[in-house]
């Protein structure tokens, strides 16, 4: 007669997934230029110190065909996450019976990762009259 008297098992999950390494690495700082920000905050007659203010100095100042002053803030974000997690079984049976005894084992492991990577393009242009105000303000926003 066998008898099994005991088995182990051990099993090692791994690493954290990929939306936990991503959100620990992640800049989500409040001082973020978004669509949004332009939308609530950006507003027709404001002065440029006030620009600077909510939006921070622009990429490029240029001028129209009336010598007015042409702001464009253009913004590239590219976030990549790459995350592996690897296990392993470990299996431990002690059996006893008969003329004699013995142990055996046996394990298995393994590892899978997944990679995503996104681009976001923010592209916002502030026209400003002869008096150095606000005149009119576009935004262009991409994310693939």
């Amino acid at each position: 007669m066998v008898l099994l008297l005991g088995a182990a098992m051990l099993v090692n999950a791994g690493c954290m997934g990929a939306g936990k390494h991503r959100d620990a690495v992640r800049d989500d700082g409040t001082d973020r230029i978004s669509a949004g920000v332009v939308q609530k905050e950006i507003k027709v007659g404001m002065s440029s110190a006030e620009v600077v203010e909510v939006l921070g100095s622009p990429n490029m100042v240029t001028t129209d065909a009336q010598r007015r002053e042409v702001w464009v803030y253009d913004k590239v974000s590219t976030e990549k996450v790459y995350s592996t997690s690897s296990g392993g079984v470990g299996v431990l049976g002690l059996v006893f019976g008969g003329s004699g005894g013995g142990a055996g084992g046996g394990s298995y492991s393994g590892s899978s990762g997944a990679a995503s990577s996104t681009q976001r393009t923010l592209t916002i242009i502030i026209k400003y009259d002869e008096q150095g105000l606000v005149r009119d303000f576009a935004y262009r926003q991409s994310s693939f």
